[in-house]
């Protein structure tokens, strides 16, 4: 894959564990800098990592980190965080709107609580990290904000069973729609990723089918790859793409995506894949 991370700073929202760590291990082995932006900073019982354990790993990986114990949802500690990692590092040069809340509940399960929940760390994050980030990223070289959002479709099955989650991550990619025209003659680019197949992460793990959708699922190496070879591409020829992960490994060369594969079962495709 053409061009390199090397010297790029990336802030990042969660990526304490799942596929947010696997991308900045795989910018971290180009020797990146990476600020982590999350909450976990006390191991969770039932979720592996914190923000600690994801910084020593990208060191070890050969990038340095800078853990920011933060909420996607409080505004001065965004900003807080934005300016840090700026002056830590120099610059910003990568955005991954990673943070995320899932409820798949219908419409009468849904308490208000889990709604707002969702709305303020998926959209609302999305918008306020990439907002933030903006005034950096038009001075650096190859300028990326990267949103792990599904691509938009008006069809209904994808509201049927859970409107309010579909509105929150669809609103993560109205944001890159949104601002990728916005920011196009700036060279910023945005796009979003998702994935084919359903991930091997403690998500899927705990709310998505437990072990078997664990087997049927693809390793987080697949987006780690895919995502670096979008924030590699130039900018300003690659943005408002909401791109499928083996998609963009396809036009990469790569030809057989066994390896990222947990088990011979079938895959299981992902929510809002076709």
């Amino acid at each position: 894959m053409a061009g390199s991370l090397s010297g790029k700073t990336m802030i990042i929202s969660g990526g304490s564990r799942g596929i947010g760590l696997a991308i900045a291990l795989r910018a971290a082995r180009d020797g990146a800098n990476i600020a982590l932006v999350a909450k976990t900073a006390e191991p969770h019982p039932r979720l592996e990592g914190t923000i600690y354990t994801a910084a020593d790993e990208i060191e070890a990986a050969g990038g340095t980190a800078l853990p920011i114990v933060g909420d996607i949802r409080d505004d001065g500690g965004v900003a807080a965080a934005v300016a840090q990692t700026v002056e830590r590092f120099g610059g910003l040069d990568l955005v991954l709107n990673n943070a995320s809340a899932i409820n798949l509940a219908g419409t009468e399960a849904l308490d208000m609580k889990r709604y707002d929940l969702m709305q303020d760390i998926n959209t609302r994050g999305t918008f306020l990290l990439s907002k933030l980030s903006v005034p950096h990223l038009k001075h650096a070289e190859n300028p990326h904000v990267l949103t792990l959002s599904p691509p938009l479709s008006m069809s209904p099955k994808w509201f049927a069973s859970h409107a309010a989650y579909t509105i929150a991550k669809y609103g993560m990619s109205m944001c890159t729609l949104g601002m990728a025209e916005e920011f196009r003659g700036d060279g910023v680019a945005f796009n979003a990723l998702w994935p084919r197949t359903m991930i091997a992460t403690a998500a899927v793990q705990n709310l998505l089918g437990g072990d078997e959708a664990m087997r049927r699922a693809r390793s987080p190496e697949i987006m780690a790859d895919a995502a670096y070879a979008i924030f590699t591409r130039p900018s300003r020829e690659c943005t408002g793409n909401f791109f499928i992960d083996d998609e963009v490994l396809a036009e990469e060369g790569v030809t057989d995506f066994s390896a990222y594969s947990q088990s011979d079962a079938d895959l299981a495709p992902d929510l809002f894949i076709d």
